[in-house]
């Protein structure tokens, strides 16, 4: 890839992977996890994980990074969705 096609890459990836963190944490202070998916913070966290491995494997850096950094608050959000739906008291 030549220098301005990863520039593109790299300023796409901070933005979607940036737009994840008021989500993650909104849900940390609030703690109310009522409105959000189970379903498509499971598919889209499994996803994440998958496109991480793909930039990996690809050794495309864009991809790589992005998902990685994405990856935490969707874990994040995704954990506390889980924790919420399933009280141990």
């Amino acid at each position: 890839m030549s220098i301005s096609t990863d520039l593109i890459g790299y300023g796409a990836a901070t933005l979607t992977t940036v737009s994840f963190f008021p989500q993650a944490l909104k849900t940390l202070r609030s703690g109310d996890t009522r409105a959000i998916s189970l379903g498509m913070y499971a598919l889209f966290t499994t996803g994440v994980a998958l496109w991480s491995v793909y930039g990996l494997l690809a050794g495309d850096g864009p991809v790589l990074v992005a998902n990685l950094i994405t990856l935490l608050p969707a874990a994040v959000v995704l954990h506390r969705k889980l924790s919420d739906n399933n009280p141990t008291s």
